[in-house]
């Protein structure tokens, strides 16, 4: 999910590794370039809960946990209530480098809030403002592993500096890469066509659950209509987990992009196993490529998904198989650079052991 100059602390940006030069998870279907991985914890338990809320339902239950962001720049964006001790999530990019941030719940009145931590390879800010607990309403937060295309979402922000605004749209795509003001890619992104708008940076994307799927963080381009992209809340969770903890985050960085082998993909290329990453990419340099792990190169179309052929296929990790890049990141997850890990992998018809060390994003 990081493909730039650095890759988000871990892995995903969230607590955890980058593959393919980060990632931040987000629907990780049969097909997926894994590009940086995220940390498995919660910020807190998510209980089950109904689904099919009607917008005007989800917005008088999530709306009232939503605010307005503000710096002495005169930058304004939105932030999303996520506990009773008072942490905000923004977007790195809300807060920039600023020490005067202040946050309003109803427009008018404004709260001083402290800048936990910032992560600018993951686009997300934590903030905390003293208040009474009860006083708040945390959003509950989902899980973007499952969101798919054509679900239906809501957004909840403050675009053009109008407070606590909604606007409804479904999921247009998964698995999209966007690039942060930094120079950073954050993968496994949710496009919809919900309408967001300069402010709206910062605000919850929600499903019909009423939980936060992700984070609003940009256009494609200001003149863009119908497309809009947020920050998994898989990744958001992993990467806040940390802020809050530390201030900071820690990547790490593997080097390679796979995609799921099927059984039906296995069959139709004579695969010696029917489950594993089929590597696609390897980075020059990376853990992956001081390693001597094999990307494939030759290029087919099966049921309009592309694959390129030949590469490594992996199949355990420290001895626990691996089926699905959800799987990968989240045995990748826990870990730090510098750190060595056994893969078990098919080259061919040979099976291999290799020993790979994670190393840190790029730059």
């Amino acid at each position: 999910m990081l493909r730039a100059a650095a890759s988000l602390g871990i892995a995903a940006v969230g607590g955890g590794v980058s593959l393919l030069g980060a990632g931040v998870t987000g629907n990780l279907g049969s097909k997926t370039t894994i590009q940086q991985v995220i940390s498995r914890a919660p910020l807190r338990a998510v209980a089950p809960r109904a689904t099919g809320l009607t917008v005007a339902q989800i917005y008088r239950r999530d709306a009232p946990g939503v605010v307005q962001v503000s710096t002495t720049a005169s930058v304004r964006g939105s932030g999303f209530v996520i506990d009773k001790a008072g942490h905000i999530v923004t977007n790195a990019r809300v807060v920039g480098g600023a020490r005067d941030v202040r946050v309003s719940f109803s427009g008018t009145d404004e709260i001083g809030a402290r800048v936990i931590g910032r992560d600018q390879a993951s686009d997300v800010a934590v903030l905390q403002i003293d208040t009474q607990g009860r006083s708040l309403t945390p959003l509950p937060l989902g899980d973007s592993d499952r969101v798919a295309v054509g679900d239906p979402v809501v957004a909840i922000g403050n675009p053009l500096s109008i407070t606590r605004t909604a606007t409804s749209g479904i999921v247009s795509a998964v698995e999209r890469n966007v690039d942060t003001p930094d120079g950073f890619t954050v993968g496994h992104a949710i496009q919809t066509d919900a309408a967001i708008n300069i402010g709206n940076s910062g605000g919850p994307l929600i499903d019909t659950a009423g939980d936060v799927i992700g984070i609003d963080t940009q256009l494609a381009s200001e003149s863009s209509q119908g497309i809009g992209f947020a920050i998994p809340i898989d990744t958001v969770k992993a990467v806040v987990a940390q802020l809050i903890e530390t201030g900071k985050v820690q990547h790490v960085f593997l080097g390679l992009s796979a995609e799921q082998v099927t059984p039906s993909l296995a069959r139709l290329f004579d695969m010696p196993v029917s489950h594993g990453l089929l590597v696609q990419t390897v980075t020059p340099g990376s853990g992956a490529g001081n390693a001597g792990l094999r990307a494939g190169k030759t290029p087919v179309l099966v049921a309009g998904e592309s694959y390129s052929l030949g590469g490594d296929i992996i199949v355990s990790v420290d001895g626990t198989p691996v089926a699905t890049p959800a799987e990968f990141r989240d045995l990748l997850a826990d870990h730090k650079p510098g750190d060595r890990l056994s893969f078990v992998l098919y080259r061919g018809l040979k099976r291999m052991d290799v020993e790979v060390t994670l190393g840190q994003p790029p730059g």
